[in-house]
Parts: structure tokens; C-alpha cells; sequence
């Protein structure tokens, strides 16, 4: 599917970057060029050291901010497939920060979008959350911006031969910031500081969101907003999980924060698929026959009413699956 082509990753330092990467290299070989674009001088030069160019001469890395329209131009020549992973993602510093988060990601999205069209870009799969859904706090906020842009962008693409498409998925267990290391972290105190009870949250792994990446190149129509079918977790489980001598302290909601995360809402559904392990949400202007596409891919219209909630969810992680997957992709030395 990949050989011989050039790709290029916004964010490539994060967690879903390293990983993806990672897996590009190792599963295609052939792959002409992939180019890790990010702001941080030190994560580039940990990552050269752990891809050495001895083994891995397909791999470049970029200095450069999505802000900055000129550098991103420069980075895209000659470069066939973007991945949009660059975001600022903590909620609370969004919240706190709340223009520099409209900056990178939003007029960061639009800055990718145009330079995509301008340089001959074939695909560009942007990452999203699901704190865009129903979105209550400012980082949800503008990922449902940069949501609709690169939507949109298929609209005004005009007679170029690109395609834009979104992945939305929930907490990617052990990414950086993220609850799970967090309690790791914590539990060397004692005591694990807990929002709410009740709280709940999709998971993912990153073996799955790069999957969902990469089935979405080989796959998308463009216009389309992925969301995969994932379980939820307790928070209450996690720290059972974690630490189960610890104490638990009920410390409140952070500003921004729901009890249960959506990925899809009920209005969402009116214009969803449904697959057996995906959902599509529709892009709001057609692109496609949309009877067309769920035939090609056995899909079917989602039940009025229907939404996708980590509250509501049918498939959920017990304890023992959450220390099988902490150790499985988090912490090999956990103890189970």
C-alpha cells in the first residue's frame, strides 16, 4: 500500500507519531520517505537516536510549527500522504492558554489544509478526539474546528486529486499527560486523586489508533470522520487496577471535563454508519453516493436516537483486563 510513497507526520514526536512511525518502518520497508515535522529540537534528536539513519534512511526530521505556513510548504515537497497529529491537547492549558490553542489548532489545521492543496498532497488524515464531540471545553472545541476544516477542505479542493479525512478516537492508553501513567506515577504516595466516581472514558491503544490510521489511507473516500468501536473504563477501575492498597482522594472536575466522553452524538447519528468495528459520521455536504459507499463496504445508517457514549457503552474493560493491557503496552515491568 505504501511503497514507494512520502509521508509526512504533524506531531511526529508525540506519542501517536513515534508509535506510527515506528510501525511504517518496520512493517514497509519500501516506503520512499517519512518525515517526522515538530517543534521539539530534543524528542527529534531522542528519536534519531532510537531510528538511526544507519538503519532507517527513509527517515527525515523537520524543525517546524503548523503556524508556520512557509516551513510547512518547505516540508511537503515532494511528499504524497500527511498525517495532522500536531495539537495542543491538555485540556487545563487550553483552557488557561485559550488563543494559542485557537493558533495551533485551528489556524495550524487550515495552514496544513492549504499547503496540502498547494503541494500536490494526495491524502491528509488529521487525528481528532473525542472531546470534540458535544465539545464542553476549548481543546474539544478547536479539534471540532480543525474537524470541520478538514472536512470542508474536500469541497474547495477545486481539480486537485486530494482527499481529507478525519480519525476521531478516545483516551490512547499510556500517551503522555494520560491517566494511566499518571496514577503509575502517583501511587508512590499513597493516594490516587480521583475527579468523580462515576467517571468514565473510552481506551484505545496505540497499536490501534496507528491500525485505524493506516486502514483509513487505504480506505477513505474523503470527508469522512472514522470512529472506531473501543471500550470504556471506569476511572474507578483504574486506580483499582493501578493501585488497589492506595487510598483514593474525590479531589472534584477539573474546568473543562465531562463525567462520560461521546464520540458520537444522537444529532451525529442522524448522519452516520455504522460498520462492523467502525462508524462513519458523513461529511454534512454530500462528496459521494452515500448508498454507494455503504454497500462497498457493508454499512448501515445508525438508529435515530443512537449515540456513542463511554457511559452508555456495551464493551467495557474489568480490572484485569486493564493490568493485562498496562503491561502489555504501558509498563512491561507492571506487576500483574
Amino acid at each position: 500500500m505504501l511503497k514507494g510513497k512520502s509521508i509526512l507526520v504533524t506531531g511526529g514526536t508525540g506519542s501517536f507519531g513515534k508509535k506510527f512511525v515506528e510501525t511504517i518502518l518496520l512493517t514497509y520497508p519500501e516506503i520512499e520517505r517519512i518525515v517526522v515535522f515538530s517543534r521539539d529540537e530534543l524528542k527529534q534528536y531522542e528519536m534519531q537516536q532510537q531510528f538511526p539513519i544507519n538503519r532507517f534512511p527513509q527517515l527525515r526530521f523537520f524543525i517546524g510549527d503548523v503556524r508556520d505556513k512557509d516551513r510547512l510548504s518547505r516540508a511537503m515537497e515532494r511528499i504524497d500522504i500527511v498525517i495532522h497529529a500536531a495539537a495542543l491537547k491538555q485540556v487545563p492549558a487550553c483552557e488557561y492558554n485559550p488563543f494559542e490553542a485557537i493558533k495551533t489548532n485551528v489556524i495550524g489545521a487550515q495552514n496544513v489544509i492549504e499547503t496540502a492543496i498547494d503541494k500536490g498532497i494526495k491524502q491528509v488524515v488529521a487525528l481528532s478526539t473525542d472531546k470534540a464531540a458535544a465539545p464542553i471545553n476549548l481543546y474539544g472545541a478547536t479539534k471540532l474546528c480543525s474537524d470541520k476544516l478538514f472536512v470542508a477542505a474536500n469541497n474547495f479542493r477545486g481539480r486537485h486529486d486530494i482527499r481529507f479525512s478525519v480519525v476521531r478516537y478516545g483516551n490512547v492508553m499510556g500517551s503522555r499527560g494520560s491517566v494511566i501513567p499518571f496514577f503509575l506515577e502517583k501511587r508512590k504516595d499513597g493516594c490516587l486523586p480521583i475527579t468523580d466516581n462515576q467517571m468514565t472514558r473510552f481506551n484505545i491503544t496505540l497499536e490501534e489508533g496507528v491500525a485505524l490510521v493506516l486502514f483509513t489511507i487505504e480506505n477513505m473516500w474523503g470527508g469522512e470522520i472514522f470512529v472506531p468501536k473501543i471500550p470504556s473504563y471506569r476511572i474507578t477501575d483504574v486506580a483499582e487496577a493501578i493501585a488497589p492498597h492506595c487510598h483514593c482522594d474525590i479531589v472534584g472536575i477539573r474546568p473543562g471535563e465531562k463525567i462520560h466522553e461521546e464520540m458520537i452524538t444522537a444529532t451525529d447519528a442522524l448522519v452516520t454508519l455504522e460498520f462492523e468495528k467502525y462508524f462513519v459520521i458523513l461529511p454534512s455536504i454530500p462528496l459521494w453516493d452515500v448508498n454507494e459507499y455503504a454497500n462497498t463496504f457493508s454499512g448501515k445508517l445508525c438508529d435515530q436516537g443512537f449515540s456513542y457514549n463511554s457511559g452508555t457503552n456495551t464493551e467495557w474493560l474489568d480490572v484485569k483486563a486493564i493490568r493485562l493491557l498496562i503491561k502489555e503496552h504501558v509498563d512491561e515491568s507492571f506487576q500483574i
